[in-house]
């Protein structure tokens, strides 16, 4: 069996998160581990509070797995400050796993701030050359490319732009925009385009962290990049079309609808 470490922050809610990450994981038949990076106090509604959990803590964690286990795969979700970027990435090079995902989480689906903005220049700096794939959404592009998104050919020119900050691969998700929702990777030579139907729904807290995991979980057992997003991009259109209405607030997409439905293919 694959193993798939996610480094994130924590979603008591249950719906985003390490929490949404390792359910994601299971759907997709490997297993799942994590570092947490900070506890959040969350629900559908809104962030109560954050309290991050120390570098040393952090690096501790990631020694306790990579001394032990081999990891195919890790994706790295809410990063809060520039100390806890600085440990994580110190660990990475240290054991230099093979396909890492970076989704730069930087704000709740309710807009409240995960990371802080002077944080940004450390992620450039130092995670985002670590990446194998980076998947920001169009308000995490704008403030990494320091540019305004507002049509494709501004999401084309954004990936150009993180792609020469040292990821090879850059998915800029387009779930902000309107229309249909279309992704656009750049992969160091060619655009390619993911394009599903936007769902009519409020319930889409974790789409994110769902996202980014499942396409970590396709890499680790061993897609090719594009596949890897083509059936990553299938299954949360498909999680967001039969999301649960859990909260007062968005609610959170459903991760093992296809599972409960057809097993595990």
């Amino acid at each position: 069996m694959k193993k798939v470490l996610s480094i994130a922050g924590s979603d008591c809610s249950g719906g985003a998160g390490i929490q949404a990450d390792l359910k994601t994981f299971s759907a997709h038949g490997v297993f799942g581990m994590s570092v947490v990076t900070s506890v959040v106090a969350e629900n559908t509604s809104r962030v109560i509070g954050i309290q991050d959990v120390t570098p040393d803590m952090i690096k501790q964690q990631i020694d306790a797995i990579f001394e032990d286990i081999e990891v195919d795969g890790v994706k790295i979700g809410m990063l809060s400050n520039a100390e806890i970027m600085t440990a994580i990435a110190e660990k990475l090079l240290e054991y230099k796993p093979d396909n890492i995902v970076v989704d730069p989480v930087m704000y709740a689906k309710n807009g409240s701030p995960l990371m802080e903005s002077a944080a940004i220049d450390t992620l450039i700096e130092k995670v985002i050359p670590l990446a194998h794939l980076i998947t920001p959404n169009i308000p995490e592009a704008e403030k990494i490319a320091n540019m305004e998104i507002k049509n494709q050919q501004d999401m084309q020119d954004a990936a150009l732009k993180i792609n020469a900050m040292g990821s090879p691969n850059v998915l800029i998700k387009g779930g902000h925009a309107t229309g249909d929702a279309i992704d656009i990777l750049y992969d160091g030579k060619s655009f390619s385009y993911y394009k599903k139907e936007r769902i009519n729904t409020k319930n889409t807290h974790g789409t994110g962290c769902t996202y980014s995991s499942a396409i970590t979980s396709n890499l680790a057992l061993g897609l090719s990049m594009t596949e890897a997003i083509s059936k990553a991009k299938e299954y949360v259109t498909t999680a967001i079309k039969y999301s649960l209405e859990i909260g007062k607030g968005n609610g959170p997409t459903h991760h093992f609808y296809d599972l409960y439905k057809y097993g595990l293919k």
